[in-house]
């Protein structure tokens, strides 16, 4: 099982805010980039190596499947139909699983390494930048053709890639430490003399 999951939701225009509890809750904790351009969201988001176009359903699906990054396009649809496919991606999603949402006025980011705090965002968003975020947040290659910008508004902490790496120096730093300790004879890990 893949260690950071992305979905992507893309529908049509929709009034979000006439959805139920489940999508108010995502709402209330997500960044909304109100300039955004829908255009080609779809067809950028599947140029990303081991994406997987998905129905709601099938989002669990591909995560036990090992996969990373699941797209799922609902097209034309009403509050309820948005609502009904957000319970069931929140059900198969968990703490490591950045959920995006773009409609055809608004994108909303929510979940992994995304600063919920942040209010409207005026930046301009184009669909290479979603998929450019996704990548660098996810862990995933980016296409070579994409021309996106990391939206860096939306994330928690601008230099999150450099804490983990910092995170992993130190715990290659105590596995060395403790595989030199454990190379000693019996006799000479302990100083009872």
């Amino acid at each position: 099982m893949a260690d950071k999951k992305v979905v992507l939701i893309v529908c049509g225009d929709v009034d979000v805010n006439a959805a139920g509890s489940v999508m108010q809750k995502f709402l209330k904790k997500s960044v909304p980039f109100t300039n955004f351009d829908p255009a080609g969201a779809v067809a950028e988001a599947a140029k990303i190596e081991g994406a997987a176009t998905v129905a709601a359903d099938g989002v669990a699906k591909a995560f036990e499947d090992d996969g990373a990054f699941a797209i799922v396009d609902l097209g034309a649809v009403d509050p309820a139909g948005l609502e009904s496919a957000m319970t069931q991606i929140s059900d198969a999603a968990d703490r490591r699983t950045l959920i995006a949402l773009a409609t055809g006025k608004a994108l909303y980011l929510g979940g992994l390494g995304m600063n919920k705090k942040a209010d409207n965002v005026e930046r301009s968003v184009r669909a290479a930048d979603i998929v450019a975020t996704i990548c660098y947040v996810a862990d995933l290659n980016v296409p070579a053709d994409c021309t996106g910008a990391i939206i860096y508004q939306a994330l928690k902490d601008p230099n999150m890639k450099l804490k983990e790496i910092a995170k992993l120096k130190e715990a290659i730093g105590r596995m060395e430490a403790a595989l030199q300790r454990d190379t000693r004879e019996p006799w000479d890990k302990h100083d009872c003399a």
